[in-house]
C-alpha cells in the first residue's frame, strides 16, 4: 500500500498566518472598512468572542465570507445597505464555530450508514442487532460496530461463537468503538486465513482460546490488517453519501471546522462537495506519515490549501488504546500483569523516526498519537531529537490523545512547544473503567487537562468520533465536570483535573486553529476571519456546569451562511 502514489489535486500554496491576512485585518478596522456595506448584520445576540480586545459583543456585520465588524446593535447596524439581510439572534448565546480537532470523519458517515452497537447493553443484544442486520442483508459484509465490552456483564470480550449460528455465511466484522480490536466471524477467519498456528504480526495481537489455541475472533491492532484489506472498497457514489450525512452531522453539532484523519480518496470527495458548494465545514486533513515523500513532492507543506480544504499534517501511531490493553506504559497493567501493551509496529522497525525526521525536514507538522504514559514519553523523546536535528521552523508538533502522562514529562511538552491535541469526552467514558486497567496512581495524570494548562502546555479539543460522539456540547461537558457516563462520579472522576467553561470553549475554537495553523483565519469572532460561528440555546457561561449537555445547537453558520437551523 505505502508505494501508492498520492492523488494529485490542485492545491493552492496558502499559509493562513500569511501577510496578506494582516493586511486583510488592517483594511477591516480603517475607516476605509468599516465604510463597506454589509452583506448580512446578525443583531440581537449575547456573544462570547474568544477574543481577549473585545470579549462580548451584541451583534456582528459580514461582507463575504468574513466578519467585518464586532459590537453593538448600533455599531453594527450603521454597516447595513438597502439590500443587507438582517437576522435576528433573539437573545441567544453565540460563539465562534467549534473546530474538532480529530475526528474520523469517512467513517462516520459509514458508520451511520452501518450496524450501531455502541448501546447494546449486553451479548444478547449484540448478536441481536447482528442478526437483524445479516437477515436484511444476506451476504454483505457487516461492519461498524462501535461495541463496548465494559457495559456488559461480566465485562467478557465477545467470541466469533456468538455470532457464526446467525451469520453463517455473511462477512462480520465489527470493531470495539475505540477502534483498536475488533471481531471477526469464521466466515472472515477463513477468507484472512487465520488459523491457530498463524503468529502475532508486528504491532498485533490474535486472540486464542486458552485451552484450545484456536483464534476467537478478536483481534487487536495490526493483526485487524489481515482483514481490512478484504473489504471491499466503497464506490464514489457511496462515498459522497456518507460525507454528506457526516456533513449534516456536523452542522447539527456547531462544528465548522473539522482537524480529519484522512485517507487521499476522502480528500478527494471533500474536494468534489467543494466544487459543488456542499462541503459546509472546513477540512484540515491528515494523511497517513509513510505518505511524506508524496506530499513533498508536491511541494506540499503544513497547511498548504485554502480556507476549505489544508492538508499538510501526518499521523501515525505509537501504541494502541487502554479499552484494548493495548496503549504502551512503563509498568504492567493491573488487570493483566503479563503486558505493558503494545508498541505499534513502526515503532519496533524504526520507521517512524526515519519518516518523522524526514517529514519535518520537509515542512510537514506531526500529529502522531500516543495515549500511555511510556508511549507519550518515547514520542517526546522523538520530537526532542528532531528538534536538535533539522532546521528551526514553526512546525506546532502535536501528540494526538496524549491520554496518559508521566509526571515527569508535561514540563518537557511545554518547554518543546507540544501541543495536547486532547478529546475529553473519553475521561467521562474511560473513567468508569480505567482504574481497573491501570491503577488509581496512574489515574491522576489521566486526561489531565488542569495540569496541563497549568504548565504552559498548549491544548485543543476535539471528539475522536466515531470513538466518541461528535457533539462538543458533550466534550465541554466532560471536560468541565468529569462526571463519568455511568453516573458514579457527580463529583468528577479524578476532580482536580477539571477546568473551567472559558479554559474549554477556548480549546475547542481558538487553541484548535492554531494547532491547524489558523488562529489568525478562524478560532474567535474578531474582524477579518472568517464569519464561522455557532448560536446556542443557553449561556453557557451562566448555566449549571452539569446542564452544558443539554443546551442545543440552534443555528450553525459558515462564512456568514446559515447552514443549520433546529427544527
Amino acid at each position: 500500500m505505502r508505494s501508492k502514489a498520492v492523488r494529485q489535486f490542485p492545491w493552492r500554496t496558502h499559509r493562513s498566518c500569511g501577510p496578506h491576512l494582516l493586511l486583510l485585518v488592517g483594511l477591516a478596522l480603517s475607516p476605509m472598512a468599516l465604510s463597506q456595506t454589509a452583506d448580512v448584520v446578525f443583531l440581537n445576540g449575547n456573544l462570547w468572542t474568544v477574543d481577549s480586545l473585545l470579549p462580548r459583543g451584541q451583534g456582528l456585520a459580514v461582507a463575504g465570507d468574513r466578519i467585518l465588524l464586532v459590537g453593538t446593535d448600533g455599531q453594527v447596524r450603521a454597516t447595513a445597505g438597502p439590500h443587507t439581510r438582517v437576522v435576528d439572534l433573539e437573545g441567544k448565546f453565540v460563539l465562534p464555530g467549534f473546530i474538532d480537532n480529530h475526528t474520523h470523519f469517512m467513517s462516520g458517515g459509514f458508520q451511520l450508514q452501518s450496524v450501531d452497537l455502541r448501546h447494546a447493553g449486553d451479548e444478547s443484544e449484540f448478536v441481536r442487532l447482528i442478526r437483524e442486520r445479516a437477515e436484511r442483508l444476506p451476504g454483505r459484509w457487516i461492519t461498524g460496530g462501535d461495541w463496548d465490552h465494559d457495559r456488559w456483564p461480566g465485562g467478557e470480550l465477545p467470541r466469533r461463537e456468538l455470532i457464526d449460528r446467525f451469520a453463517p455465511e455473511t462477512p462480520v466484522f465489527v470493531s470495539r468503538y475505540d477502534g483498536h480490536m475488533a471481531l471477526a466471524n469464521s466466515v472472515v477467519l477463513e477468507m484472512a486465513g487465520i488459523t491457530r498456528h498463524t503468529p502475532d504480526p508486528p504491532g498485533g495481537h490474535i486472540v486464542k482460546d486458552e485451552e484450545t489455541g484456536e483464534p476467537t475472533g478478536i483481534l487487536k491492532d495490526a493483526a485487524m490488517d489481515a482483514v481490512w484489506r478484504l473489504i471491499p472498497p466503497p464506490t464514489e457514489e457511496e462515498m459522497m453519501d456518507a460525507a454528506e450525512l457526516a456533513l449534516a452531522e456536523a452542522r447539527r453539532v456547531g462544528l465548522t471546522s473539522i482537524q480529519d484523519i484522512s485517507a487521499a480518496e476522502h480528500v478527494a470527495t471533500y474536494q468534489k462537495l467543494k466544487e459543488q458548494g456542499a462541503l459546509t465545514a472546513r477540512m484540515y486533513c491528515r494523511l497517513p506519515l509513510w505518505r511524506w515523500k508524496e506530499l513533498a513532492d508536491h511541494t506540499v507543506r503544513a497547511a498548504t490549501g485554502d480556507e476549505w480544504i489544508r492538508v499538510g499534517s501526518l499521523k501515525a501511531f505509537v501504541d494502541g488504546s487502554l479499552g484494548s490493553s493495548t496503549a504502551l506504559f512503563f509498568e504492567p497493567y493491573v488487570s493483566d500483569p503479563s503486558t505493558y501493551g503494545l508498541p505499534s509496529d513502526v515503532v519496533a522497525s524504526g520507521e517512524l523516526e526515519r519518516w518523522a525526521l524526514a517529514a519535518d525536514s520537509a515542512g510537514l507538522q506531526l500529529s502522531i498519537h500516543a495515549i500511555g504514559d511510556s508511549a507519550n514519553s518515547l514520542l517526546l523523546d522523538l520530537f526532542e531529537r528532531i528538534i536538535r536535528r533539522n532546521p528551526g521552523w514553526d512546525r506546532r508538533l502535536r501528540i494526538e490523545h496524549a491520554q496518559h502522562i508521566h509526571p515527569k514529562d508535561f514540563e518537557r511538552f511545554a518547554r518543546l512547544g507540544v501541543i495536547a491535541s486532547v478529546q475529553p469526552y473519553h475521561a467521562i467514558d474511560d473513567g468508569r473503567w480505567a482504574e481497573s486497567r491501570i491503577g488509581p496512581e496512574r489515574c491522576e495524570t489521566t486526561y489531565p487537562f488542569r495540569t496541563f494548562l497549568d504548565q504552559g502546555v498548549r491544548m485543543c479539543f476535539g471528539s475522536d468520533w466515531t470513538v466518541a460522539p461528535l457533539d462538543p456540547l458533550l466534550g465541554l461537558f466532560a471536560a468541565v465536570t468529569r462526571r463519568t457516563t455511568d453516573g458514579r462520579n457527580p463529583s468528577g472522576w479524578v476532580p482536580d483535573q477539571k477546568i473551567s467553561i472559558r479554559e474549554a470553549i477556548r480549546a475547542y475554537t481558538l487553541e484548535a486553529a492554531y494547532a491547524a495553523y489558523e488562529e489568525n483565519e478562524k478560532g474567535s469572532l474578531s474582524v477579518g476571519k472568517l464569519a464561522d460561528f455557532i448560536v446556542l440555546s443557553d449561556d453557557l457561561l451562566e448555566i449549571d456546569p452539569g446542564e452544558i449537555r443539554d443546551a442545543r445547537v440552534e443555528m450553525t453558520v459558515v462564512g456568514g451562511r446559515v447552514v443549520y437551523r433546529r427544527p
